[in-house]
């Protein structure tokens, strides 16, 4: 099977593709998106990503700055599409692996679908789950899909995959890249089959794939893929390949003149994050973090008094307060009027005390100086147990602490009533 040609397409998805700015060269300087990260696991480890550092500045997969749930996921598009001109993408790309979480990803889309009929959806996958779900991708309308198959041979495979965990075993080495491989083969097969444009994301790390991506390239061909798409290494800070060198824009290009006479190249993507939005050059996520969000719905005010509460916390599961600060990965974000309340958002940190050694150290310190940082918009923090710097670094910071152990909702209640028992008694109105 040669490249999908442009008359084997419907004119609907000719027209969506014209404005998706990632399989369009000429649709990223107008046409924006939006990518929703409601995605956080993720099925295989790679050995060049580390999902859980973060940098605001930093844009590469894998990093957000939070996780939506399906529900906030569709109000951030609406608020989304109300600010910004020409969006015609919504995209999930993780932070972890979109059909690893499938029901989220699959909520999301027919959320969205239902009160917008003309927005494009893209998913982006490493194909371990395609043969699982590809039947329901395509039943939901979802017309491009992009899969990360950064080789053939699985030795080379096996050196870029730590592990891949399918139907509830954990492979490694070349029974791991075996599975991946078979799989992706056979979702990506299917998805053009039934008239999905396929892009191929590879990962170009030098002295370990470069040389045999044009093989990749050729098989993709076969498969009939619309565009590959070659990115180079981004060493993340914690991951088994930090050290690598990155691939230079130099190496790239000259890998892509090659490739470029089998089929068709992307020579203008910006690696975005899980979170990104805008157009491709000027990405916008944290203008619109959901806590930048200052008007709150109806359930949130609804006694009428205005008042508002943002409430971070600590809890292994979203159900009781039963995690030390020091020890939590990411803090469930609340907004309320002090009655009720609505999770707005889930933040991920980085986890700083892993035992008295460990948190007691410059690294650790680092850490904990950047979670006390992604908290200042909060107005308090309710945790099973904090310790005594954190505690006395939020409070010069304004934020209050509750240390608790109770379900999360009568916690943010008892909370939001100290907090306003201090006011009281500061005489603040």
């Amino acid at each position: 099977m040669g490249c999908v040609c442009s008359g084997a397409l419907s004119a609907d998805t000719l027209e969506r593709t014209s404005k998706h700015p990632c399989y369009s060269a000429d649709a990223h300087h107008k046409y924006a998106r939006i990518h929703l990260p409601v995605a956080p696991r993720c099925n295989i480890q790679c050995n060049y990503c580390n999902r859980k550092f973060d940098c605001v500045n930093e844009s590469r997969p894998g990093v957000t700055s939070e996780v939506l749930t399906p529900e906030l996921a569709k109000d951030k598009f609406v608020w989304v599409k109300e600010k910004i001109e020409h969006l015609s993408v919504v995209g999930i790309a993780g932070p972890g692996d979109a059909l690893a979480d499938w029901q989220f990803t699959r909520q999301t889309i027919e959320n969205i679908k239902a009160i917008n009929q003309d927005i494009t959806f893209c998913l982006s996958t490493n194909g371990l789950l395609l043969p699982e779900y590809a039947p329901e991708v395509v039943a939901l309308g979802v017309r491009h899909v992009t899969v990360t198959v950064n080789a053939l041979d699985p030795v080379i495979s096996a050196k870029i995959y730590k592990f891949v965990s399918y139907q509830g075993k954990t492979y490694t080495g070349v029974a791991a890249a075996e599975v991946l491989l078979a799989n992706q083969l056979a979702g990506i097969k299917y998805l053009v089959e039934h008239g999905v444009l396929v892009k191929i994301n590879i990962v170009m790390i030098k002295d370990l794939n470069d040389s045999h991506i044009p093989a990749v390239v050729k098989k993709m061909k076969e498969l009939g893929v619309f565009v590959t798409n070659i990115m180079p290494l981004i060493p993340a800070p914690g991951s088994a390949f930090q050290h690598l060198p990155q691939t230079s824009t130099k190496e790239v290009n000259a890998l892509r003149d090659v490739c470029q006479l089998d089929i068709r190249q992307m020579r203008h993507c910006q690696q975005c994050r899980a979170d990104a939005i805008g157009l491709l050059h000027e990405d916008r996520s944290q203008e619109f973090r959901m806590c930048n969000r200052l008007q709150d719905d109806e359930a949130v005010n609804k006694n009428g008094t205005g008042k508002s509460y943002r409430i971070a916390v600590t809890s292994k599961y979203g159900k009781l307060v039963d995690q030390h600060f020091g020890h939590a990965t990411q803090f469930y974000i609340y907004q309320g009027d002090g009655q009720e309340f609505r999770l707005r958002e889930t933040r991920a940190v980085a986890q700083y005390c892993e035992g008295m050694a460990e948190c007691d150290t410059d690294n650790a310190d680092t850490k904990r100086e950047k979670i006390i940082e992604s908290l200042k918009d909060c107005n308090a923090v309710l945790t099973m147990r904090i310790g005594y710097h954190a505690k006395e670094k939020l409070q010069k910071n304004g934020v209050y602490i509750t240390e608790y152990c109770d379900t999360v909702e009568t916690g943010l209640r008892y909370t939001a009533s100290q907090i306003e028992g201090l006011e009281q008694a500061s005489g603040y109105k």
